[in-house]
C-alpha cells in the first residue's frame, strides 16, 4: 500500500470517528437548547394559570391548540411534584387533514411532546395542572439543522480528501523520481542517477544519500572488478607454470609407485585449483552481467549437442538416458546456456549411480533433468550455496550456484525437488 493511500485511509476514518463524535454531542446540544426554550415557554404558560387563579380565585377554562394543550385534574394536597417530562401531545386533525391523511371524517394522532406537571390551590381544593406543547416543529427544526450541518461536513470531508489527492501526488512527486532513478540504476551502466529538483529538504537530503550511495557503490564495483580480474589473471600464470613443471618432471625420470601418486595428487590438486579459479571468475562475470552477447538459441538443438558430448561419459558410468526434447527457443548468451547445460549434466552424471538412470525432458514451458543417485533428498536450497558438496563429491562446489544464477540472469528460476526417487532439477522458462 502507497504511503498516500495509507495517509489517506488514516485520516479518513479518523475524520469519520470524529464527524459521527462531534455530530452526537452537536445533535445533543441543539436538542438541549430547543428542549430548553420549549421550558421557558411551559413556565410563561403557567405563570399565566397562577395569575388568573390569583386574580380570580378560579381555574381558568381547559385550553386546546394545534400545538398546545392545559388541562386540569383534582389531587391530594402534597400529592404533585413539578417535573418537566417527555410526553405524547394528542392532536385532533381538522376535516382537511383527515381526508388528505386517511379519507374519515374524524381522526386524531399522537405527536412527541414537552410537558410541565404543576400544582394551584383554588380555595379549599386543590388541582393537578399538565401544560403539554408539541415538538413536532422542534424535531423537525432540529434534525434540518443537524443535515445542513453533516452534509457541510461531508462536502468539507470530500474536499479535504481531493486536496490531499492532488496535494500528496505534486508533493511525492520528487520521491517517485528518485525511486524510478534507483529502478534504472545499474552499476555497469555508465549514466549516473539524475538529481531531482526540489524545494523539499527531507527529499532533497534523501536525494544527495541517493546520489552519494550510487558514486560509492560505482566506486567498490569499479575496484572489486579490477582485483577480480588482476587476481584471476594473476593466479593464471603461476598455475600454468606449476602444470607446466609437473609436466617436465613427469617425464624427465622414472619414480617410485608413492612418488607417482604423490605427483598425480599434485597433479589434481592443481587441475581443480585452475578449475576453481575459472569458477569463481566465471561467477562474478554472471552476477555482475559482464556477460552480454545475447542471441535466439534452439534448446532443442543444443541439448542434443550436449547429449552427444557427454555420450562417452555416459557409456563409462553404464548410464541409461532418456529424452524428450521439444522445439523450445531462448534469447540469452550461448556460452552461459552451454555451461548451464553441461552443469546441470555433469551434475545428473556426479550424483548417479553405475548403471543408473538419466531421464531429460523439454517442454515449452521448462527443462528437467532428473537422475538417480541417494534415495535421500537433498536439502533443496543449500545445494545452490557456494561451495557446498557433498563429502565424496570431486568438484569445486559451484556448479549449482554458477546455475541458479545463470537462470536468474535470463529470469528462469531453477530448483530442486525429490520425485518418486530421482533427484529432479527443472528451469522453468
Amino acid at each position: 500500500m502507497k504511503l498516500s493511500a495509507r495517509y489517506n485511509r488514516v485520516n479518513l476514518v479518523t475524520t469519520v470517528i470524529v464527524m459521527l463524535f462531534t455530530g452526537i454531542i452537536y445533535y445533543q446540544a441543539i436538542s438541549w437548547i430547543l428542549t430548553n426554550q420549549k421550558d421557558k415557554d411551559l413556565k410563561v404558560e403557567e405563570q399565566e394559570v397562577f395569575d388568573y387563579v390569583a386574580l380570580n380565585h378560579r381555574l381558568p377554562q381547559i385550553f386546546e391548540s394545534d400545538d398546545q394543550q392545559i388541562t386540569f385534574y383534582n389531587a391530594r394536597p402534597g400529592s404533585i411534584q413539578r417535573e418537566f417530562i417527555d410526553t405524547k401531545f394528542y392532536k385532533i386533525l381538522d376535516k382537511n387533514d383527515v381526508q388528505r391523511k386517511q379519507g374519515k371524517t374524524h381522526a386524531a394522532e399522537y405527536e412527541s411532546g414537552r410537558a410541565l406537571i404543576s400544582s394551584v390551590a383554588v380555595g379549599n381544593k386543590y388541582y393537578k395542572i399538565q401544560i403539554i406543547v408539541s415538538k413536532v416543529e422542534t424535531e423537525y427544526l432540529i434534525r434540518i439543522i443537524f443535515m445542513i450541518t453533516i452534509g457541510v461536513i461531508l462536502f468539507l470531508v470530500l474536499i479535504l480528501l481531493i486536496t490531499n489527492r492532488l496535494i500528496l501526488n505534486r508533493l511525492w512527486q520528487p520521491f517517485y523520481n528518485i525511486m524510478k532513478e534507483l529502478r534504472l540504476f545499474s552499476l555497469t551502466d555508465a549514466n549516473d542517477i539524475a538529481k531531482v529538483d526540489t524545494n523539499i529538504d527531507e527529499f532533497r537530503e534523501l536525494n544527495q544519500a541517493v546520489l552519494t550511495m550510487a558514486e560509492k557503490a560505482k566506486h567498490d564495483y569499479k575496484d572489486l572488478k579490477i582485483f577480480t580480474e588482476n587476481a584471476s589473471h594473476e593466479l593464471l600464470t603461476p598455475i600454468a607454470v606449476i602444470n607446466s613443471k609437473l609436466d617436465t618432471l613427469i617425464q624427465t625420470e622414472n619414480f617410485s609407485a608413492q612418488q607417482s601418486k604423490l605427483l598425480n595428487d599434485l597433479y589434481s590438486a592443481v587441475s581443480r585449483l585452475n578449475r576453481l579459479n575459472q569458477s569463481l571468475l566465471l561467477l562474478v562475470k554472471i552476477e555482475n552481467r559482464l556477460l552480454h552477447e545475447q542471441q535466439r538459441i534452439n534448446l532443442h538443438d543444443l541439448v542434443e549437442e550436449m547429449i552427444v558430448q557427454f555420450g562417452e561419459i555416459f557409456q563409462d558410468k553404464d548410464l541409461k538416458v532418456t529424452y524428450s526434447l521439444a522445439n523450445k527457443e531462448i534469447y540469452a548468451s550461448r556460452y552461459l546456456a552451454e555451461i548451464l547445460l553441461s552443469n546441470l549434466f555433469s551434475n545428473a552424471i556426479r550424483h548417479n549411480n553405475k548403471g543408473g538412470e538419466i531421464a531429460i525432458d523439454l517442454t515449452e514451458e521448462s527443462l528437467t533433468i532428473k537422475n538417480t543417485g541417494d534415495a535421500m533428498p537433498l536439502n533443496g536450497e543449500e545445494i545452490f550455496t557456494r561451495f557446498h558438496k557433498s563429502s565424496h563429491s570431486e568438484g569445486s562446489g559451484l556448479g549449482l550456484t554458477i546455475s541458479r544464477q545463470i537462470c536468474e540472469n535470463f529470469n528462469f528460476s531453477l530448483n530442486y525437488t525429490f520425485q518418486n526417487g530421482y533427484h529432479t532439477f527443472i528451469v522453468e522458462f
